[in-house]
């Protein structure tokens, strides 16, 4: 059974995942908002979804994964624009555009057993490339699976709908020789992690 992590809160990855963590997965998913009593989606906010109802009903959030050394500088950056770590051990399974469907809408790949021994933290982030703000979507969630099994290991669920247009969601970090994660949840704003270097960087 997943932990359901409240934010602030940090958890023992192994210890939750009952041994050895090496392989991991970062799902994160979310779904367009509904408006209030199914009306169909105009004004301000058809014109951000490209007139209302139809096909335009996507929004286009990005996750991605930034790695930091022992004195918080960046050492990689992992996003749409650079699917995988230099030294190989992260992997983006790439862009989903709509959130449509059930599930994980973007995934990335991460062999803890790989990540450089200079590397302390991970740091996961989401944005709205398309500048659409946090109003719009719901049911936004980032979780770690273990991906030897694929059975997941804890659960971040983000409430706060907001006019921010993105979120630090959650660190993956080496502490006494062991990798735990800490579910962050802090709203920022910006269109791609590179704007969001100013609120990440308290976290690394």
């Amino acid at each position: 059974m997943a932990v359901s992590l409240q934010k602030g809160q940090k958890i023992s990855l192994s210890k939750e995942a009952g041994g050895d963590l090496t392989q991991i997965k970062m799902g994160l998913g979310w779904d367009v908002a509904q408006s209030a009593g199914g009306a169909k989606k105009g004004g301000f906010l058809g014109n951000l979804f490209g007139g209302g109802g139809g096909g335009g009903d996507s929004i286009d959030l990005d996750a991605s994964c930034i790695m930091f050394d022992a004195n918080k500088q960046m050492v990689d950056a992992i996003w749409f624009g650079q699917l995988k770590s230099k030294d190989g051990s992260i992997l983006h399974t790439g862009d989903n555009r709509t959130g449509d469907g059930d599930g994980d809408d973007e995934v990335i790949n991460v062999d803890l057993s790989r990540v450089p021994a200079s590397v302390q933290s991970l740091v996961f982030t989401v944005n709205s490339f398309t500048g659409q703000t946090f109003e719009t979507v719901e049911n936004a969630f980032c979780r770690i699976v273990n991906a030897s099994n694929n059975s997941e290991v804890a659960r971040y669920n983000l409430s706060s709908q907001g006019s921010h247009t993105a979120m630090v969601m959650a660190k993956v970090y080496r502490h006494n020789g062991e990798w735990k994660m800490h579910a962050i949840g802090e709203t920022a704003s910006g269109r791609t992690f590179q704007d969001l270097m100013p609120a990440v960087a308290p976290h690394a």
